[in-house]
């Protein structure tokens, strides 16, 4: 690192924390010449990934538009916007594990759906009627009557 007072690329550092939410490291440093201090930042660079939609386009993966889906899916629901939050956490976490640069659209749909489930049914069914485009009321019957199968167990 070089010292941004002397230009000497001989600096120590003094201190090393990780800075607020752990999405970087702060170091503290002193130069070796002028014995001047500086702090830096240091973080992971993410890969981007790549949505492939269902009519073949791409676009970015975009955090905030889970997000809002999931939120529309809870909404007049006595679920915390906190317990969504981690939910959105968990399934963005699932895909950067995955190492795949390229998700398609459905394989996030049903991470989503996984995490509606265990948050609550009647979200889970909003969001699963939206997303398989339910045509009538037999098919909301029907993933109820599959939820309700999945309780007993």
């Amino acid at each position: 690192m070089r010292c941004p007072y002397c230009l000497n690329l001989d600096t120590r550092v003094v201190d090393s924390r990780a800075s607020s939410e752990s999405e970087a490291v702060r170091r503290r440093r002193e130069c070796e010449k002028c014995d001047k201090r500086f702090t830096t930042y240091e973080q992971i660079e993410s890969v981007r990934m790549t949505v492939i939609k269902k009519d073949g386009s791409r676009e970015d993966f975009i955090r905030e538009k889970v997000l809002h889906g999931m939120l529309r899916a809870c909404e007049k629901r006595p679920i915390p916007r906190e317990r969504v939050e981690r939910a959105v956490s968990e399934v963005e976490s699932i895909l950067r594990q995955s190492n795949k640069q390229e998700i398609p659209s459905k394989r996030i749909g049903q991470l989503v759906m996984e995490q509606l489930q265990q948050i609550d049914g009647v979200a889970y069914v909003r969001f699963a009627s939206v997303y398989r485009s339910f045509k009538d009321a037999s098919q909301f019957t029907q993933e109820i009557e599959r939820l309700r199968k999945i309780a007993k167990v």
